[in-house]
């Protein structure tokens, strides 16, 4: 298995722990969204996409975020249950889990190629002049990906960009003078 593309999309605003998020394409054939470049404790590390974990309310069965105090739906005070701990990873305190990985490496060197793949491709992006938010497109040491978002071929001319379009106005919806009647039923509309 080979990482074939790597697309780095920077992060900036109030998050200051969350650094970049970035799409891993492996074989050229599967694709992975979401993973996050996060700056910790111990400088930066890769977290895979994951979901918030739901609870269902006892008394309507809306699915409410884990250590929710009320309802979404219904607005009752929802109980208050002990957090799972995530398992123990080498290394790490146990820490309570509130998410749950969507995809995932199973072995520690499958990890730690992700991990150090992801990180390089983001030191690229950072240092390159052109860092301004776009994505960046990291190939594989075989040059296999074409490194390109429009999908152009190489060695064709580019395309010049479109003239800019003057945003629309909004609509406010269709003018009603008359109130509509279905005849049929004899009702109004």
């Amino acid at each position: 298995m080979e990482i074939t593309e790597i697309k780095i999309f920077l992060k900036e605003g109030q998050d200051k722990k969350l650094k970049a998020y970035a799409t891993l394409t492996f074989d050229g054939m599967f694709v992975v969204r979401n993973v996050k470049v996060i700056e910790g404790t111990k400088g930066l590390f890769v977290a895979m996409p994951s979901r918030k974990l739901k609870e269902p309310c006892p008394k309507c069965n809306f699915r409410n975020v884990v250590r929710s105090r009320y309802c979404n739906s219904c607005g009752s005070a929802l109980p208050m249950t002990e957090p799972k701990p995530a398992p123990m990873v080498a290394g790490h305190e146990t820490r309570e889990s509130e998410h749950k990985d969507i995809a995932h490496p199973i072995t520690a060197e499958c990890r730690d190629y992700i991990q150090k793949k992801v990180l390089e491709a983001y030191g690229n992006e950072r240092k390159s002049p052109s860092a301004s938010g776009s994505a960046s497109h990291s190939g594989s040491a075989s040059g296999s990906a074409s490194g390109s978002a429009s999908g152009a071929v190489s060695g064709a001319a580019p395309i010049a960009p479109a003239a800019p379009v003057a945003p629309a106005a909004p609509s406010r919806g269709p003018v009603r003078t008359a109130p509509i009647v279905d005849e049929d039923n004899d009702i109004e509309l």
